[in-house]
């Protein structure tokens, strides 16, 4: 790459070896190698309203770079390296012309000096920041600013999307996931949730602004594009407090080389902020496998609508990772996530637990074979073991397996805490999913998870102020709005409850699971006609569609049909209904419990002692 400074010298940069070599095209001696630039422990040095990138070498006004040659910014790194002290016209030559190179050295120094001055908007007669001493040399007199304090937390915005096509936007996003969960295998550095930096998607806020926000010392921003097969990613990294460049880079690749180059960022940010990488840490930065493009297009699109955590998100969320599976069958990325998502349909009842839970099981296994180090495959594998086999030691193993491979993986968590929960250990699930809200504090379906458990502990209030900071984060979260009504129902306002189980049963398209609900509700309001009327709709419907007969059995227990209840219970159980998992702990089968029929069903559920 040939660069025309000016009409007195050229350069080009070695692409083997990042060299600059120098020419002057009216002088026969060419190809002669320049003096690197000077080595200093401070890669940024920030003074007044400019700051110099020594590693980039590049200077910047206000954020703004500054076109400026290579020669005058090496003798502006030259003259940072000494502030304030004299450096000689005999050094800068040394320096900028080894071993004699430039023939017109007075002519070639004046006017380096000259370009350097005009880039910092600085004179000879009234120097603010180059002052020169006749016939013996130059000095910085500007006033350097203190070196940013360490960083030890920093947040990565959303990157922007620059392929101008908005269907491209989930690629931007899944980019950004990527990135905050590759910095955040590195154990000193706390790194905010992604649904945390989603709230700043195109926001008008000041980054000091959204730091304190976030309470973060440093933030990560930039920008994506994709095309074809090709994949470019800008990134600069900003002291948050003063606002202020520390870092920024581009990186064109082949997508293939995606999980690599993510893998480069991350290092090239953990370089800067001098966070030393453990062994620990280095193994997770173990060198990436390249991808297929179009399977990791895919992947990011089903991740994009796994976050959503809708009906419709989680079709086409199934959709893109069966669409990244048949491209390569061996993306164990990929069947970890369709094992999520399949797994969730489970639990929620929309399909059958053999099509649901069962199935999500083999895909999470199957991505074990592939990649035994893949956190997301482990929390899967025990999420499945959990509500299909009811296997809860086995599942404890593989959620601990998970949090030890990625601690901050805040499903393993969420999870987790359920799990521990469902075995009555309320206290250590309230512990587990705390942790996981920290990671991810406005995550409406941890904040919702969090409520059952409390409801489950019959702590109705705690359970209904925490369904409201859900619907606060989310309001059209249909599981939010059904528990809320669940936990007025159990505590006698019933018209408060029914309101807002119907809105979540809206919400879900009429989803059996949420029907079911409502029934329950209106069953404890004393309004047996219409649990009736839903009882008999449900049955009707579980002639087209999988019904899950644990709710069945919760509407005939609230009816206070005990005989009913129980043999509900009992096929739910030969069903390997995915809620039997919680037939511990469920308030709604509190009037079941002393019968010896409920009892010999717990019996076989195999929960493990609390401790």
């Amino acid at each position: 790459m040939l660069i025309r400074e000016n009409d007195w010298w050229e350069y080009c940069k070695c692409r083997f070896c990042d060299a600059w070599w120098y020419y002057h095209p009216k002088h026969p001696q060419k190809g002669l190698k320049m003096s690197t630039f000077p080595s200093s422990g401070r890669q940024v040095v920030r003074f007044g309203a400019y700051e110099a990138d020594l590693r980039a070498g590049e200077l910047r006004k206000n954020g703004s770079r500054i076109h400026l040659p290579e020669q005058p910014f090496q003798l502006l790194a030259i003259l940072l390296e000494r502030p304030g002290e004299v450096v000689t016209r005999e050094e800068l030559q040394k320096r900028l012309w080894p071993d004699g190179t430039f023939v017109d050295f007075e002519q070639g120094l004046n006017a380096v000096v000259k370009r350097l001055r005009e880039a910092l908007e600085d004179s000879a007669e009234a120097p603010r920041l180059i002052e020169t001493l006749p016939r013996r040399g130059y000095r910085f007199i500007g006033t350097l600013e203190a070196k940013p304090g360490r960083i030890e937390s920093l947040a990565v915005l959303p990157l922007e999307n620059l392929s101008c096509d908005p269907e491209q936007e989930y690629f931007a996003e899944g980019m950004t996931e990527a990135l905050i969960n590759t910095l955040a295998k590195v154990g000193a550095l706390r790194v905010t949730s992604r649904t945390s930096a989603m709230r700043y998607k195109k926001t008008d806020k000041a980054l000091p602004q959204i730091a304190r926000e976030l309470n973060v010392d440093a933030i990560v921003e930039g920008a994506v594009q994709r095309s074809g097969g090709r994949v470019r990613v800008s990134a600069q990294l900003l002291h948050a407090a003063s606002d202020t460049h520390l870092w920024a880079e581009s990186y064109d690749r082949d997508l293939r080389e995606v999980l690599a180059l993510q893998t480069e960022v991350a290092r090239a940010i953990a370089r800067e902020i001098q966070v030393k990488l453990t062994p620990l840490d280095q193994a997770r930065f173990a060198e990436a496998q390249s991808v297929d493009p179009e399977a990791y297009s895919a992947y990011l699109k089903g991740r994009y609508y796994w976050n959503r955590r809708s009906g419709e998100g989680l079709t086409k969320a199934i959709q893109s990772f069966e669409r990244a599976i048949a491209i390569d069958p061996t993306y164990a990325a990929a069947q970890a996530g369709l094992a999520d998502c399949v797994g969730v349909l489970g639990w929620w009842g929309f399909v059958s637990p053999k099509e649901g839970c069962g199935k999500a099981k083999g895909l999470a296994l199957r991505a074990l074979e592939m990649d035994s180090n893949l956190a997301e495959a482990h929390t899967s594998l025990a999420w499945n073991t959990m509500l299909y086999d009811y296997d809860f030691p086995t599942a404890e193993r593989e959620y601990e397996r998970a949090i030890e491979l990625n601690p901050r993986h805040s499903t393993a968590r969420q999870w987790f805490g359920l799990h521990q929960a469902m075995i009555g250990r309320y206290e250590e699930g309230y512990a587990e999913l705390k942790r996981a809200t920290r990671l991810e504090p406005y995550s409406s379906m941890i904040h919702t998870t969090l409520a059952y458990v409390q409801f489950c502990a019959r702590r109705y209030d705690q359970a209904i102020e925490l369904y409201w900071k859900a619907l606060e984060l989310d309001s059209h979260l249909f599981q939010a709005h059904v528990g809320l009504g669940y936990a007025y129902s159990h505590k006698s306002e019933h018209n408060r409850a029914i309101a807002e189980i119907q809105k979540g049963v809206g919400l879900s398209q009429g989803g059996a699971v949420f029907i079911t609900w409502l029934g329950e509700a209106y069953a404890r309001a004393g309004n047996r006609d219409e649990a009736d009327k839903i009882l008999e709709h449900t049955l009707d419907l579980s002639k087209l569609q999988y019904v899950s007969p644990y709710f069945v059995a919760r509407v005939y227990a609230a009816l206070r049909q005990s005989e009913d209840a129980l043999r509900w219970l009992e096929i739910a159980y030969r069903e390997r209904a995915a809620w039997m998992a919680f037939l511990k702990i469920d308030p709604a089968l509190d009037d079941l419990r002393p019968q010896p029929r409920f009892q010999d069903l717990v019996r076989r559920m195999n929960f493990p002692e609390e401790t």
